[in-house]
């Protein structure tokens, strides 16, 4: 099969250009930079991919240090099974262990050890530096209330 690779004009009609796709763009964009640019520094000061340091943040937010598999799948958005091959990675590290959920035989909670807590604790740390180059010095006080008000916003259901 052949593919017509010839660059085309398109009118002024198509919605690229609209501020709404900009502006979502600009979010994605700045999103991917601060994302890889962290997992880069987590990587390699604290030898912690950023999909692991955010699972045991997960963890360590949690009320009682635990969630049930599907809870972390929600709250880092990864599917089940990307879900459950990261905790089985985070496991074999010994960050994480498996533990039977007393009130359904079906459900499984992940639970933070010790050890993930410490691990945490660096990347912590690491985190708060990358923050303080990458954030808070480039943005005022006011600047910074304004963002975090205007990511709730988007961030609330409809």
């Amino acid at each position: 099969m052949r593919y017509n690779l010839e660059v085309t004009t398109l009118p002024n009609t198509c919605p690229s250009g609209d501020e709404r796709v900009q502006l979502f763009g600009l979010l994605m964009d700045t999103n991917a930079r601060l994302a890889r640019s962290l997992g880069l520094e987590l990587e390699t000061s604290c030898d912690l991919p950023l999909a692991w340091f955010d699972v045991l943040l997960q963890l360590r937010r949690s009320p009682e240090g635990r969630l049930k598999m599907n809870q972390i799948a929600d709250a880092i958005v990864h599917s089940t099974g990307g879900t459950t091959r990261l905790i089985d990675r985070l496991e074999g590290a010994g960050f994480v262990i498996r533990q039977n959920c007393p009130s359904d035989r079906r459900a499984i909670h992940v639970a933070i050890t010790d050890l993930g807590n410490a691990k945490l604790d660096d990347a912590l740390n690491v985190h708060l530096e990358y923050l303080g180059v990458h954030l808070t010095s480039r943005l005022d006080d006011v600047e910074r209330s304004t963002l975090a008000g205007l990511l709730e916003k988007l961030n609330s259901p409809l």
